[in-house]
């Protein structure tokens, strides 16, 4: 493996801007701090050595060629919204900005698609989509996530329980690989066996594997109706208990969410947003969509009735595009307001079997008070994914270092004991790096090795993320 990597001179920059344009071209005093760490900064802040802002496939090409000839480390990088320390040059480098690659180059109303550039926005495609009586239904709780940036985490969201992930959507994909070369992983068809399914590899892959320069995306015609319930409960147990008995049911519920009522009452405090209830100790909000208002009373009728059965306080109905807006807002803003309500926070975003929510998230609560750490749970309770946010407080940086680390160490040990997996949506990049191959495996481990060399035997495609080699760290 070539570590350590060759270091930007100005020949280099000079050759960057000979291939693109000395506007786009930005030196190391002359980058953001912005462009240094993603929205999770306890990851790492890793200045690069040049930023450049490609707007053509072409040019990103003659980028990764020119990189790859001299050993020179990328990182692909579009809004920078990631919670895993993704996209950041930890090796410093050339930062390869996509965001300027932003164009919606079609929607194809016959095979139902959309064609994009990886700079364009997740609210961007779905505006796109919506003029067109059509629905892109991924949704991440960060609207100005770039398109690519979710493709490359397979980004899950609230409507997943639904609808599915990004994944379900990538009909296929048009990417530069390490060394420059431009390659089609499949084509705009719904199905597929011609060898190998490399494009669903690369859907998730964290950027370590190529570059997006083009995707085309599947869309479905979009629900008539939509109708969100809020469902408070005395206790976080009986609440999330619910959760499997909903799902037993013939519903199909769009989102099912889990919210305790410290962090609404955080978000309110600290953010200025309402929510329309304040009875309960613990929250689920559930989502129904539908084809007509008949079907969709229906259901909401049926979900109450569970909900009651099952030991909810009530459940109000929100069924104006105001009350559902403010519903979701709150809940698109659990993050900022933690942030605003700790000096720092870590996040174990597991993903468990949904009849397990509820063991896991007592699990959470006994380590919490254990570890005499501050922890609140709040995730996709209708597809398991837990989110457990570690509040620093007033802790030491020497505690909040080592009480972290057991934390997360027991987290991860309960979530495979349960039949879990790691991460369910924000990935491993840099923050989790030192806890995948103890839980996955050896064997499993380099397995993820040999796939990131079949592609980038260099290693110079944003290395030091999800997989670890030897000589680097």
């Amino acid at each position: 493996m070539p570590y350590p990597y060759t270091k930007i001179n100005e020949e280099h920059i000079s050759y960057l801007k000979s291939v693109t344009d000395p506007s786009r071209v930005y030196e190391k005093d002359q980058i953001q701090e912005e462009y240094y760490h993603d929205e999770m900064p306890e990851y790492g802040v890793y200045p690069p050595d040049v930023m450049v802002e490609a707007i053509s496939r072409e040019e990103v090409s003659a980028i990764m060629k020119f990189a790859y000839e001299n050993n020179i480390p990328v990182v692909a990088r579009g809004a920078g919204t990631g919670l895993a320390g993704g996209a950041t040059a930890k090796y410093g480098g050339i930062l390869l900005s996509l965001m300027k690659m932003n164009k919606i180059i079609k929607i194809d109303m016959e095979n139902l698609s959309i064609t994009v550039q990886p700079g364009a926005l997740l609210s961007e495609v779905a505006a796109a989509a919506a003029e067109k009586g059509l629905f892109y239904p991924p949704d991440p709780g960060e609207k100005t996530a770039s398109i690519g940036g979710t493709v490359i985490t397979n980004a899950g969201g609230m409507r997943a329980v639904r609808y599915g992930v990004t994944r379900d959507y990538v009909r296929s994909i048009e990417a530069v690989l390490p060394d420059g070369e431009l390659v089609n992983f499949s084509s705009n068809v719904v199905k597929n066996t011609t060898g190998f399914d490399i494009k669903d590899l690369v859907i998730g892959s964290e950027g370590i594997l190529c570059v997006l320069t083009e995707v085309t995306l599947k869309l479905i015609p979009a629900p008539k109706c939509t109708r969100t319930l809020v469902v408070p409960f005395d206790a976080i147990e009986t609440c999330v208990e619910t959760v499997p008995k909903i799902l037993q049911s013939h519903l199909v519920p769009t989102a099912i969410e889990l919210m305790e009522a410290d962090l609404l009452e955080i978000v309110e405090r600290t953010l200025g947003k309402h929510f329309p209830d304040n009875s309960g100790n613990a929250y689920l909000i559930v989502m129904f969509d539908a084809n007509s208002q008949e079907e969709i009373e229906r259901d909401c009728d049926d979900a109450a009735e569970i909900c009651m059965a099952s030991g909810a306080l009530d459940v109000l109905f929100c069924d104006t595009e105001e009350r559902i807006g403010s519903v979701w807002s709150v809940r698109g803003a659990v993050l900022e307001g933690m942030k605003a309500d700790t000096t720092s926070e870590e996040e174990c975003d597991v993903v468990v079997p949904r009849n397990k929510i509820a063991e896991f998230v007592k699990a959470a609560k006994v380590i919490a008070s254990r570890h005499r750490v501050r922890i609140i749970t709040v995730g996709h309770a209708g597809d398991g994914n837990i989110h457990t946010e570690i509040l620093r407080d007033q802790l030491t940086e020497e505690e909040w270092k080592t009480a972290t680390k057991e934390i997360l160490k027991e987290l991860y040990e309960k979530s495979k004991e349960l039949g879990g997996q790691m991460s369910g949506e924000h990935g491993i990049g840099n923050g989790r790096l030192e806890y995948l191959e103890d839980f996955v495996g050896t064997r499993m481990y380099n397995l993820y090795r040999s796939i990131k060399l079949a592609f980038d035997e260099k290693n110079i495609l944003n290395p030091g993320k999800m997989i670890k080699f030897d000589n680097m760290e």
